[in-house]
């Protein structure tokens, strides 16, 4: 019988400052995911705010690690860990500068691609072969004299209305893609969601 405790993990940084950051849209949907089936992710645990709910016959805890983004792979090691989730039942939400805001892709495995988060992820489970959910942001845009921001500047700045407008209107995608990931698998996840 498969295993049915599933571990999904937003990624961000912790405090009211980052909130709103294009770095912290794994935490948004997360908890956009976690809103609307009625679950709450505010206790603290191993490094990380946590909660829990059922899906159908699934057991799914729900992380938002609390250690910044470039050591998330510590508490989610501990998580994996404590609960016995296997790795084939991680899930991670991640931004993705190499996606047009608003494309959501997913992978079943992969590098880095120059996300800290995922860089420590990979560290710390010693594994690339874990399941994302990649969430575009987009990359800086030149003004009219040829300057972009520089990539860590432009990860950590707020998003404008129209980021957020375009996210919000992503959310059913989103919920959607967990609910198929955790029900039928990264494989059935990828081909239905991705290219939409």
């Amino acid at each position: 019988m498969a295993d049915t405790r599933f571990l999904l993990v937003g990624l961000g940084n912790p405090g009211p400052a980052y909130h709103l950051t294009r770095h912290n849209v794994g935490f948004l949907f997360l908890d956009h995911f976690a809103s609307v089936n009625g679950w709450r992710i505010d206790s603290l645990k191993m490094q990380g705010l946590f909660g829990q709910g059922r899906h159908r016959s699934s057991q799914l805890f729900l992380v938002k690690p609390q250690t910044y983004m470039n050591r998330s792979g510590e508490c989610v090691r501990r998580f994996l860990d404590y609960f016995k989730v296997p790795l084939a039942n991680l899930l991670v939400l991640h931004d993705d500068i190499d996606l047009a805001a608003g494309r959501i892709r997913m992978v079943r495995r992969g590098g880095a691609g120059g996300h800290n988060g995922i860089r420590s992820l990979i560290q710390h489970l010693g594994t690339q072969d874990f399941a994302r959910m990649k969430i575009g942001i987009g990359r800086p845009v030149a003004d009219a004299a040829g300057h972009a921001p520089a990539v860590d500047r432009f990860v950590l700045a707020r998003m404008s209305e129209e980021e957020q407008r375009l996210l919000h209107e992503r959310a059913g995608l989103v919920e959607e893609a967990v609910s198929l990931f955790v029900e039928q698998g990264i494989d059935v996840c990828m081909n239905r969601i991705n290219g939409r």
